[in-house]
């Protein structure tokens, strides 16, 4: 059966994490993909796009600016650039960060009104970050609590380049702002505290855009953009599961293919080998290679977040079976996403007997932990039910309770169903015998 619809699960540990894989597209290159192509004149084809409830939220509002998506049955996509007028209807993100804040770039430059929201999760997420860069360049964005919050209500046009420096370090502001300065006068640049990922401004510059990249300064100029053929990678987030699955039980050994190796979207695998793993990413092929290991702790500071904000819960796990005290700071930015990232982060790494302190930016784990089953609540975050569930396959004999499961249908479709190939995990809907 499949679970992605089912909202709790029963997983029972099994044996080491062992076999080969291909995980969903990137995330962020799929969301990527489409906007920009969406932009862009002329036919531009997608394939590999991620198969996440995410991404089609994106694929759907695009739509309503007019555009034509031809879909051929067999993972392809022909996407008709470009936008033909202000969306017809609210533009729905679903529980896409990503796909709402780089929406909002988009509609800040097309002459119009556009309503952007998203479900309950998303409704919580901060958007002032995007919305006072906006407005500076000359959109009129509104919203709940003066804009912090969606529903937002976007009027574009006549926009002007500005140079930014955001108080976050966000790839996804960052490119919000670009995007919003393909329909600028005069330049756009943003200003980073820590570089953080380049997926725009590598796609930008395969679909014609001028962008320039120093350091932790990229400047965007505007113009019209023109069509290409993507072909969207495996996610390297998703990949970090398999990866920790790999390391904790004895006998692991994991290969996942084909993956992303932008810059900053493996910045995990250099986590693990500070921690002792042995892990191998090979940046020509894109092939991750990880087996069993003892690790140590490590201690992760501002400087390594960005590269690393969605692999934290994860790593967590890895760190509560470490050796040592692993100290995590400068995360204030984990308490704004999908979730509390922090509190919840905590609270899952204490359902399965681990010692942890919550800070007010991160946290300290106490590592040599032996996992042991647990009740679990996801608080509808994905990635904290998939961390939940590497662990639950790592824990010792009992069976583990996740809660919010459905929440992966976001991003990994199939997830529960590949962790059962390669650990041999025993899996039910809660109330179903395991």
């Amino acid at each position: 059966m499949s679970f992605d619809a089912v909202e709790a699960v029963r997983v029972t540990g099994a044996g080491p994490a062992v076999g080969a894989l291909c995980v969903p597209g990137d995330k962020s290159v799929s969301h990527r993909s489409l906007l920009l192509a969406a932009l862009a004149h002329g036919t531009s084809t997608v394939t590999g796009l991620s198969r996440g409830q995410d991404v089609t939220h994106t694929r759907r509002a695009i739509e309503r600016f007019g555009v034509v998506i031809e879909d051929d049955g067999h993972g392809r996509l022909r996407v008709e650039g470009p936008l033909r007028h202000e969306p017809d209807d609210v533009l729905d993100a679903g529980n896409a960060g990503t796909g709402i804040r780089l929406m909002a770039g988009v509609c800040a430059g097309v002459d119009g009104v556009s309503v952007l929201t998203g479900d309950q999760f998303l409704r919580r997420r901060p958007m002032s970050r995007i919305a006072d860069p906006l407005r500076e360049m000359g959109a009129h964005v509104d919203g709940r609590e003066h804009g912090q919050f969606a529903p937002l209500l976007i009027r574009g046009g006549n926009l002007h380049g500005i140079t930014y420096a955001p108080r976050v370090a966000s790839a996804q502001v960052k490119s919000a702002i670009m995007l919003a300065g393909l329909s600028a006068e005069g330049s756009t640049t943003v200003v980073e505290a820590h570089p953080t990922r380049r997926h725009t401004e590598e796609m930008l510059l395969g679909f014609g855009g001028r962008v320039r990249v120093e350091e932790t300064r990229v400047t965007v100029e505007p113009g019209p953009l023109t069509s290409a053929d993507v072909a969207v990678p495996g996610d390297p987030s998703q990949a970090a599961f398999w990866a920790v699955a790999a390391l904790l039980a004895e006998g692991g050994s994991v290969v996942v293919e084909d993956l992303y190796t932008g810059f900053g979207r493996s910045d995990f695998v250099g986590v693990l080998r500070r921690m002792g793993a042995a892990i191998e990413f090979d940046e020509v092929t894109g092939t991750l290679t990880v087996r069993s290991s003892r690790l140590r702790a490590v201690e992760l500071t501002a400087a390594d977040i960005p590269g690393i904000v969605d692999e934290v819960p994860v790593l967590t796990i890895a760190a509560a079976a470490a050796e040592g005290t692993t100290v995590i700071s400068g995360a204030g930015e984990l308490r704004a996403k999908e979730s509390d990232r922090i509190a919840h982060t905590c609270g899952m790494l204490r359902a399965f007997g681990v010692t942890v302190t919550e800070t007010e930016d991160g946290m300290v784990i106490e590592g040599g932990a032996k996992l042991r089953p647990g009740t679990v609540n996801s608080h509808g975050d994905h990635r904290l039910a998939m961390a939940a569930a590497v662990a639950a396959a790592c824990a010792t004999a009992g069976e583990t309770l996740i809660t919010g499961w459905d929440s992966v249908a976001t991003s990994y479709p199939g997830f529960m169903e590949d962790l059962v190939r390669l650990t041999g995990v025993g899996v039910a809907a809660a109330g179903d015998e395991v």
